[in-house]
């Protein structure tokens, strides 16, 4: 089922650990959960992390309540409890979660910082197209340009809302789509140029202000 498990060391993602969370870098190309495709899935990796790690005999509970893409890097906030899931959860719907990314993207970015967009899912499909206010999700996202020549940028990005696929769409309807996105962009096949590196979250049972980063 996991023939590529062992190019992995989970231990090594771990960024912290206690009684409610695991943290962990998820590298690129690993799902967040199970598909279809039965390729290695980072929940049920954690799923098999902690049962060796702790002996367990019976069913390991770890609770998916964010994702990255496929082909994205970063964090993730995994919860080990039920009661911390729904707490999560609630910080997320309440927009309480700060994420930022460094992403990489095509042709020089003017200094614009703020990108605004109204988004819906193209039917039948994975994918999103923008659409008026009203018949879609509005996102926004503000960002700074840390480096930039002719060809590329690179951008530090906070995400304001967190809509499927949104830097990823946003930055190619500003006209600089993300380098190796073969579904927005039009570049050459490449591992996507997109990473959370920071991410705050509050503790869900302490209620401490956590700030992780990769």
């Amino acid at each position: 089922m996991y023939g590529d498990i062992m190019k992995y060391n989970f231990s090594e993602m771990v960024l912290y650990e206690d009684n409610h969370l695991l943290v962990v870098h998820k590298p690129t190309n690993m799902l967040s959960q199970e598909d279809n495709t039965k390729d290695l899935d980072l929940v049920n990796f954690a799923k098999s992390y902690l049962k060796i790690k702790y002996n367990k005999p019976g069913n390991v509970y770890v609770g998916l309540v964010h994702r990255l893409d496929r082909m994205t890097e970063g964090i993730i906030v995994l919860a080990k409890t039920s009661k911390a899931a729904s707490r999560l959860s609630e910080q997320i719907r309440n927009q309480e979660w700060i994420k930022e990314y460094y992403a990489v993207v095509s042709g020089e970015v003017s200094n614009v910082t703020k990108l605004t967009h109204y988004l819906k899912h193209i039917e039948n499909t994975k994918k999103m197209e923008p659409t008026k206010p009203g018949d879609g999700q509005k996102a926004e996202l503000t960002f700074e340009v840390i480096s930039k020549n002719q060809k590329y940028s690179v951008v530090d990005v906070k995400l304001i809302t967190g809509r499927h696929h949104q830097i990823r769409v946003q930055f190619s309807l500003f006209g600089h789509p993300l380098i190796g996105d073969m579904l927005y962009g039009t570049g050459k096949k490449h591992d996507l140029m997109l990473c959370c590196h920071r991410l705050t979250i509050k503790h869900p049972t302490t209620n401490e202000i956590m700030t992780f980063e990769t």
